[in-house]
C-alpha cells in the first residue's frame, strides 16, 4: 500500500510513498502529514480468525493487511518487544470495573505508558530500516509527558540513530521528566524548553519543515525524522490494541461477535483515538468513539460545535499534564478522511494564520456520525478516582479518570464500554494521594511511598529506582534555543 498527503502535492515531493519512506520522512507537502491510500477490513471475519490470537499474531496480520515494505522478520523482532511488557502471554489486559465498563490498560510496558504499545515496535522497525540503507537520523520528539520516556527507550543504543527529545519545563509530572532527565545512552540528547507543549511541539515541526535545517543536517551526512505522532508509524501500531481490547470481551464472554460497544479515549494529540477511528472504519463494531479531554478542551467544542479555535485560549496545566495540548496533530487525517485534501489545507491555513477554522454545518455532521465528547476538571478527576478506589480497590490515573464522565453521561444505550488508561497511576501519583484524601503529601517519592504502604498496590522497579539515579540532561533552552542544542549535541 502507498502513503499520500492530507494537503495535496506541491509538485515537487512524491504524490504517494512507501510505509518506509513515510516513517523515515513523515512531513509531506505544505507540512502536511501521511496517511494510507485506504484503510483494510478488520470486519467480524478478521476478527474471528483471530478471536483466540496472541496480541503478536494479531498485530502482524493488521500489518500486513497494510502491505507495508518492511520483511517479515524484521515485523516480527520488532513485535518481540512486547515480551518485555509485564505480562507477555497478554501485554494489554482488559480489568472489569463496572457490570457494563471495562479498562484496556495500556501501560504495561517499559515506561508505563501507552505510548510503549507503538513507539517499542515502531522505533526497532525504524531503527532496522536506517541501517539497511545505511543513513544516519535525527529522531525528534516532542513530549508532554509520556512519548519522551518511551522514544529514548525504544531508540536507546541503536546504531545510525540519534534522539533529539523535547519536553516542556515544569509541564510534566516529576516521574515523567526523571525517566527522560535520567537516560544515559550516548545517542541520546534531552533538552527542557521554556514553555508549553504547544511551544515544543510547533518548534519541532518547524525544524522538520525547514530546509536550512535539513541542510545542516545534510552537511553532517544525518536525516531528520519524528517519533510523534504525525509519524504513521505510530498510528498503525495504535489500531491493534482497540481490536484486540474488544477480541477481550469476546473471550471474556462479555459481548457476542458483532455486538456494538462504546469506546472511550482520553485524547490530547488525538492518536490514540485516531487509532480507534480507522479500527472502526475498518469494521471494528464500534456504537460511537467518546473522546475524553480536561479543562483545555478544545477537542470537545471542535466535535460539539465546529469550532477549532486557539486564538482565545490560554493553555491550562491540570493534573492530566498528557492531554495539555491546544494543538492536536492527528485532527488533520480525519478531516482528509472525512473532507479530501483541498479543503484539509484551506482550514489547517486557516489555523496557522489565524489560530481557528470553523467547520460548516453538513461537515459537522460527518464528524458527529462518529465521535462525541466530554470533558472533566481535576476535582471531577480526583472523584473518579477515589470512587473506583472505595468501590473497587481499582486506582486510575488522572487522565483515565477524564474517561468515567463520558460512561456516565454519553452511553445510552445498553451496550459495553471500553476506557483506554493511557498511563500508570505511578507517574502521576501526588494527584493519586490527593484524591485518596492525602493532599498534604507534595512530592512523588512520598506519594509512592503512601500509596504502597496503604493499598495493595505495588510500585514497578523501573519507577521505584529512578529517584537515586544520576541527572544525565539538565539543559533547559527557550524556543529559540532548541536548534542550537542539536547542532551541538551533533
Amino acid at each position: 500500500m502507498q502513503f499520500i498527503e492530507t494537503r495535496g502535492n506541491d509538485g515537487v515531493k512524491a504524490k504517494e510513498v512507501s510505509f518506509s519512506e513515510a516513517i523515515l520522512s513523515p512531513i509531506t507537502s505544505f507540512g502536511g502529514i501521511y496517511v494510507p491510500q485506504s484503510i483494510p477490513k478488520f470486519d467480524i471475519a478478521f476478527l474471528e480468525k483471530h478471536k483466540n490470537s496472541h496480541y503478536k499474531t494479531l498485530a502482524l496480520d493488521v500489518l500486513q493487511s497494510f502491505e507495508i515494505d518492511i520483511d517479515e522478520a524484521t515485523i516480527k523482532e520488532a513485535l518481540n518487544r512486547y515480551d518485555d511488557f509485564d505480562d507477555p502471554s497478554n501485554p494489554v489486559p482488559l480489568t472489569k470495573i463496572e457490570e457494563d465498563c471495562f479498562v484496556s490498560e495500556l501501560y504495561h510496558g517499559q515506561t508505563r505508558a501507552f505510548k510503549d504499545m507503538a513507539l517499542q515496535p515502531f522505533g526497532y522497525i525504524l531503527a532496522k530500516e536506517a541501517q539497511k540503507r545505511g543513513e544516519n537520523y535525527l529522531i525528534m520528539a516532542a513530549t508532554s509527558g509520556d512519548t519522551g520516556p518511551a522514544t529514548l527507550e525504544t531508540f536507546k543504543n541503536q546504531k545510525n540513530i540519534q534522539v533529539a527529545c523535547l519536553y516542556p519545563y515544569g509541564g510534566t509530572s516529576d516521574v515523567q521528566r526523571l525517566q527522560m532527565v535520567t537516560e544515559e545512552a550516548e545517542n541520546l540528547k534531552v533538552i527542557g524548553v521554556h514553555g508549553n507543549f504547544d511551544d515544543t511541539q510547533n518548534s519541532l515541526k518547524e525544524l522538520l519543515a525547514s530546509e536550512d535545517f535539513k541542510a545542516e543536517l545534510e552537511d553532517r551526512n544525518i536525516k531528520l525524522s519524528a517519533a510523534n505522532s504525525v509519524n504513521f508509524g505510530r498510528i498503525i501500531f495504535q489500531i491493534i490494541y482497540h481490536l484486540h481490547s474488544y477480541l477481550e470481551l469476546v473471550r471474556q464472554n462479555e459481548i457476542t461477535m458483532g455486538e456494538n460497544v462504546y469506546l472511550v479515549v482520553p485524547s490530547g494529540n488525538f492518536g490514540n483515538i485516531l487509532g480507534a477511528y480507522y479500527a472502526k472504519k475498518g469494521g471494528l463494531p464500534v456504537e460511537k468513539l467518546l473522546l475524553a479531554s480536561n479543562v483545555n478542551n478544545i477537542l470537545t467544542d471542535l466535535i460539539d460545535k465546529g469550532e477549532y479555535d486557539m486564538s482565545s485560549r490560554e493553555l491550562i496545566q491540570t493534573e492530566s499534564p498528557a492531554m495539555d495540548i491546544l494543538k492536536s496533530s492527528n485532527v488533520e487525517r480525519v478531516l482528509f478522511d472525512k473532507f479530501g485534501a483541498e479543503r484539509t489545507k484551506e482550514l489547517m491555513e486557516l489555523l496557522n494564520t489565524t489560530g481557528k477554522y470553523t467547520l460548516t454545518a453538513d461537515e459537522l455532521v460527518l464528524i458527529q456520525e462518529d465521535f462525541e465528547a466530554t470533558y472533566s476538571d481535576d476535582d471531577e478527576c480526583e472523584a473518579y478516582i477515589a470512587k473506583y478506589y472505595a468501590k473497587q480497590g481499582y486506582i486510575m490515573d488522572p487522565h483515565t479518570a477524564t474517561c468515567m464522565k463520558s460512561y456516565e453521561q454519553s452511553t445510552p444505550k445498553n451496550l459495553k464500554t471500553i476506557v483506554y488508561s493511557t498511563a500508570e497511576w505511578t507517574k502521576f501519583s501526588t494527584t493519586v494521594a490527593k484524591a485518596l484524601g492525602q493532599s498534604e503529601i507534595s512530592t512523588d517519592t512520598e506519594a509512592l511511598e503512601w500509596i504502597k504502604n496503604n493499598t495493595s498496590e505495588v510500585v514497578p522497579p523501573m519507577i521505584d529506582g529512578l529517584f537515586s539515579k544520576e541527572i544525565k540532561h539538565a539543559t533547559i533552552v527557550h524556543t529559540d534555543g532548541i536548534k542550537d542544542e542539536m547542532l551541538k549535541f551533533l
